[in-house]
């Protein structure tokens, strides 16, 4: 950031001023609002409190934008495996699809679309681990869902428009907030304070009736002073059949900086309507194999208009055929940060967040008993059809903070969090056709969620000389979770668990010379179990425990790079799918004593020239359960009435077998071709080796490897009369090739009695767009 800054009267800030609060204030029965006009009304204290201005610092300001994040995030030298992206990095693909996809090419990452063209819900595993292991936080405040520890970034679309840059930090990484970091975490910082004022619109079209518009708009440092906004508008058919989102969020950012203070308010929040395609697509129906589809029909006996669906819709089907079997849901966040340098040696910041969050989804149920939703009616054994809502209304609350001490060789930080959520669950049915009258949104189901989560680490850097680095970093973690009520498949729930885990963490890194590294670390992660663990489980799951071993290799030259980095992941009492069903057949996860994934991490580059460059990226690794039981329930009925006579749970023993979704080989590589100033060509390529869906290692009940190519194009001019212009190409899977990247399964026996008739498998997969594209072009002022 350079020294000078713009000027502006102090009128036109009182004008921003007035206007913000005024949006705030006059949201009806939102006292919750008051909190960034809390925070405007600090800044505007400190405008009035400011007699001269005071000449910037561009060290002192680049210190204090390092003071937000830098106790969690991981540095050059830092003994972990990590990986950045740059705003500039993802702009040329940033067309609208979420940022799970954008993240695609980063190491050890695969990605997954429910809608399969990338909009709508989305999924990111890292080494084989799902997003529920994957610690997210934004500006440091921890961003999980605190009952399932997911992560739903169709509540922020085109929230990737307002971030200053990811850190991906693989294995366990430095000690952070939230939900423990099971596999990665991602460290996101939204945008920084731009030095001159500016206004910047993107708009993109392409296949299956995507496109995106957005405003940006930002005022500059003036008088120390700096405002950003940002409106979004996203929309979609999908890829599969109805598969619809319409997204649409806001990003608001004022602040205050001088060389030895930050102050920033920021509000951001998204809504979305999407049309629900969670069910998956049966096996037969994405290859096609007609033969295959009237034996699902007739062993899962479907109506005639779910027929019909199944043997015309082909491999973009979609069970859900109701207009309106939709997910709505709207999330709000409200964050404040106050940053201060108090000497050369100490700075420290403190953070405050609260997040709205309230939403449902709608389904449309036929052939429903009333008992099944009022079990004590006199009527219960009554038919009918029903729409009904299930919702979630739920509040987020939480202060962080880090202290940063340096001195000489040591660079010493002490930080944690508190952060508490309350979550209502409850379940509305909005019509009906029972022959009996059930008053219009009458709730069926009703409980509550409460969790809260204190952390406290201290983390130490010492520089021992010009060659050694060591690191040092010890956490302590206490979580409790409290839910009561009756559930949606009307259980009581009673749940009231308390966890305390001690996390340390500690690395060493050698610099070979000027160009090559060696590190290694070793560090501890536990984890509670989730809300479905604790309240579906008919036996308590024990909270998980990992021992992460680390061992890198770094080559970093002018013109070429090149890692390797080792890593042993240790499990303890892992939390898995076994095939177990709990009281009403729904799949629940339970303890495996041992478990572990191991594997390599590759990374290179070369600048063969100015005009080209090749970059590329593999992980080969194993990801194996020493030992479990898998169950299948048997069902056998006599041949004559139908009438059930077994049901049974059958076990069988498995060895050394491979994690679900966890492939063996990812990889991805870019060549980048500039053949011009201002043009950039880029081949993009990612291969993911087979994954299993479930833990048994039976080909028949996996996924097979895909190898994907893109095609990416960005072309920018400065015309005299516009700061730029630009024009962005995205061509995805240009091959046309047709392959799937998440699925489930299950098996089961019917059979009459006595039969030895073997197990039936069910496969349902997601089939992701063959070749599509997104075009878009932006205007910068």
């Amino acid at each position: 950031m350079k020294s000078s800054i713009l000027k502006c009267s102090s009128k036109s800030y009182n004008y921003f001023l007035t206007r913000f609060s005024f949006i705030f204030l006059n949201k009806k029965n939102e006292t919750k609002n008051l909190f960034p006009f809390l925070a405007l009304f600090v800044l505007s204290f400190l405008a009035s409190a400011q007699e001269n201005q005071v000449k910037q610092d561009s060290t002192k300001v680049e210190q204090l934008k390092e003071v937000l994040l830098s106790a969690t995030r991981a540095k050059d030298k830092t003994p972990v495996a990590f990986s950045n992206i740059t705003k500039k990095d993802l702009e040329s693909t940033n067309l609208g699809q979420d940022l799970p996809i954008l993240l695609d090419q980063m190491p050890s990452v695969v990605t997954t679309s429910d809608a399969g063209a990338g909009v709508g819900y989305t999924g990111i595993r890292v080494r084989g681990t799902d997003a529920t292991r994957v610690n997210v936080t934004i500006n440091g405040i921890p961003y999980n869902d605190s009952e399932s520890q997911g992560t739903y970034w169709v509540n922020m679309p085109d929230f990737v428009s307002s971030v200053e840059d990811i850190q991906l930090q693989r294995g366990v990484g430095t000690s952070t907030n939230g939900s423990s970091a099971f596999g990665a975490s991602l460290n996101i910082m939204t945008l920084e304070p731009s030095e001159k004022g500016y206004a910047t619109t993107t708009h993109a079209i392409g296949s299956y009736g995507t496109r995106k518009h957005n405003i940006s708009l930002g005022s500059g440092l003036n008088n120390n002073f700096y405002t950003e906004a940002r409106l979004s508008k996203i929309m979609s058919d999908g890829y599969i059949d109805r598969a619809t989102s319409d997204l649409s969020s806001y990003y608001v950012e004022a602040g205050f900086i001088n060389e030895k203070t930050s102050v920033k308010a920021i509000v951001f929040g998204g809504k979305e309507k999407t049309y629900q395609s969670w069910y998956g697509t049966p096996e037969a129906v994405v290859e096609g194999d007609a033969q295959g589809i009237q034996a699902f029909i007739d062993r899962n006996y479907p109506s005639p208009a779910e027929e019909d669906n199944l043997l015309n819709s082909g491999r973009t089907y979609n069970y859900y055929t109701y207009d309106n079997e939709v997910d709505n849901y709207e999330q709000t966040h409200y964050q404040l940060h106050v940053s201060h340098q108090f000497s050369n040696n100490f700075s420290a910041n403190i953070s405050g967040n609260y997040t709205r969050g309230k939403g449902y989804f709608e389904q449309y149920k036929d052939d429903e008993e009333l008992g099944d939703y009022f079990p004590g009616s006199a009527d219960a054994d009554e038919e009918g059809d029903v729409i009904r809502r299930r919702w979630l209304d739920n509040d987020f609350y939480a202060l962080v903070y880090s202290m940063n001490y340096k001195k000489n060789n040591l660079n010493l930080y002490l930080g944690g969090g508190y952060n508490k959520y309350d979550g209502d669950h409850f379940g509305e049915l909005i019509w009906d056709s029972f022959p009996v009258s059930v008053p219009i949104r009458t709730n069926y189901y009703n409980n509550l969620g409460e969790k809260s989560d204190f952390n406290s680490y201290i983390k130490a850097e010492y520089t021992i000389n010009s060659k050694w680095f060591a690191f040092a970093d010890a956490q302590y973690r206490h979580v409790t979770y409290k839910a009561n009520g009756l559930s949606s498949d009307l259980l009581n729930i009673a749940v009231n668990e308390s966890y305390n885990f001690f996390n340390p963490k500690a690395g060493i890194t050698f610099t070979i010379d000027n160009f090559n590294s060696v590190y290694g670390s070793v560090a501890v992660a536990n984890r509670e179990p989730n809300r479905d663990d604790l309240t579906k489980n008919p036996v308590l799951p024990k909270s998980e425990r990992l021992v992460d071993y680390e061992f890198g290799y770094k080559l970093k030259a002018p013109r070429y790079y090149a890692t390797a980095n080792l890593y042993y992941m240790n499990y303890k009492d892992q939390l898995v799918l076994t095939g177990d069903l709990d009281d009403v057949g729904d799949p629940i996860r339970e303890n495996v004593e041992k478990s572990y994934r191991a594997g390599i991490e590759l990374q290179a580059g070369y600048k063969l020239s100015d005009a080209f460059r090749v970059d590329a990226n593999a992980t080969f690794s194993q990801n194996k359960i020493k030992a479990f039981n898998y169950v299948v329930y048997d069902i056998q009925y006599d041949p004559n009435t139908y009438d059930t006579v077994v049901y049974e749970a059958v076990s069988t023993a498995y060895d050394d077998t491979d994690i679900s979704f966890s492939p063996n080989v990812i990889a991805g590589g870019t060549l980048s071709y500039s053949p011009l100033e201002n043009l950039n060509i880029g081949f993009i390529s990612k291969y993911v080796g087979k994954q299993y869906l479930d833990n048994t290692s039976i080909d028949s009940k996996s996924m097979d490897a895909y190898f994907v190519n893109n095609l990416s194009a960005s072309f920018k001019y400065h015309p005299s009369w516009i700061k730029e212009v630009a024009f962005n190409l995205l061509v995805n899977n240009i091959f046309n090739t047709e392959y799937v990247s998440n699925g489930y399964t299950y098996s089961y026996y019917y059979r009459p009695v006595g039969s030895t008739d073997d197990a039936i498998t069910e496969n349902f997969y997601y089939p992701q767009a063959t070749t599509n594209f997104l075009v878009g072009m932006t205007l910068k002022f």
